[in-house]
This record gives C-alpha cells, structure tokens and sequence, in this order.
C-alpha cells in the first residue's frame, strides 16, 4: 500500500476493530415512546455532574473527567441542547448521546452513544436516538450518522442502529506501518 501502510490483518476477522458509518435521512422518524417514569433531559437541563456520570457508566472503564467534558463543551460544534440524556425513575442516565450539528452540510452526527449497563438491550439507547432525531432534523439537520464496529462479531450496535432506521454506508479497516524485510 502507499507509504508502506497496510490493513491491519487483525481488524479484519469475525472480531475485528474496522468500524462501520451508516446513514439515515431525517424525513420519515418514528415516534419515540419512553417507559413510563423514563425521561429525556439535555445536558444544559441534568448538569455537568449528569452528563460526566452518563459517560462513565456506558463506557466504564474509562478516564473520562469533569475536565473532559468541559473541553467537549468548548469544542466549536457542541451544543447542549443536542446532548441528550434518558432518565430512569430513580435518577440514573440509563443512555445519552451527543449529536454534532453540520450546518453547512445539514447533517448530524450521534457520537458517543452510551448505555448504562443495567439499561441494556432494554430500551432506552432506540428511544433516545429517535428522540434525538427530532431535534437534530429542527436545527437544521436533514442527515444523520453513526458509526459503530462493523465486524460481524459485534452485532449489538449495528442492529440497534438498523432497528432505528439506519444503514452502512462504508466501512474502514486500521492501517498499520508495514514490517520492513531486514
């Protein structure tokens, strides 16, 4: 390959990290329904301590700080409106998400899309995307996207990203520096 790169041999398997970014248009959102005692908040509504906490619990273990996330917040695209939260009933961010609104492009982005793990496959992470579609489609949006592992053996992502309406749209593979032949 150009400039002595090549695939990576090790993302390419059943388990591989080549990640996939799929596509949906914003003309036709189903109706988000929320369980009830289940809530959707933005960032600027729950608070830094909400949010940061939101992040730890999908994605522990992680380094993720308060420090963090305020760095997040100063980034040009950031909006705290198009941060978006699920509440259980007893105060817990079963999900959250942020989307990055491309105005010149008109389209949104989901990034990171996290669950708590005593929320998984149980909902709240479908109801948020589709809630977060609607605000994204009335800031201006008429496109979204969201990437995920795109190895058959990581499922889980790719079917909650289908069952909202989304489909791949292209997949890429780690490069790696080639070994030099001694």
């Amino acid at each position: 390959m150009r400039d002595g790169y090549e695939t990576d041999p090790a993302s390419l398997g059943d388990t591989g990290s080549r990640t996939q970014l799929n596509e949906r248009d914003l003309t036709d959102v189903e109706q988000p329904v929320l369980p009830e005692g289940f809530r959707f908040r933005t960032a600027d509504e729950a608070g830094p301590r909400a949010a940061v906490q939101a992040h730890l619990d999908a994605w522990a273990p992680t380094t993720y700080t308060h420090e963090n996330y305020l760095r997040v917040r100063q980034t040009a695209p950031y909006r705290g409106d198009l941060h978006i939260l699920v509440e259980a009933p007893d105060g817990t961010m079963a999900a959250s998400t942020i989307m990055w609104l491309d105005e010149a492009n008109r389209a949104a982005e989901f990034e990171p899309v996290g669950t708590h793990p005593d929320y998984r496959r149980l909902g709240p992470a479908r109801t948020m995307l589709l809630h977060g579609m609607r605000p994204a489609r009335a800031a201006g949006a008429i496109h979204m996207t969201v990437a995920c592992l795109g190895a058959p053996g990581h499922p889980e992502a790719r079917g909650l990203y289908y069952g909202v309406g989304f489909r791949e749209l292209t997949r890429d593979a780690p490069l790696i520096k080639a070994r030099m032949a001694a």
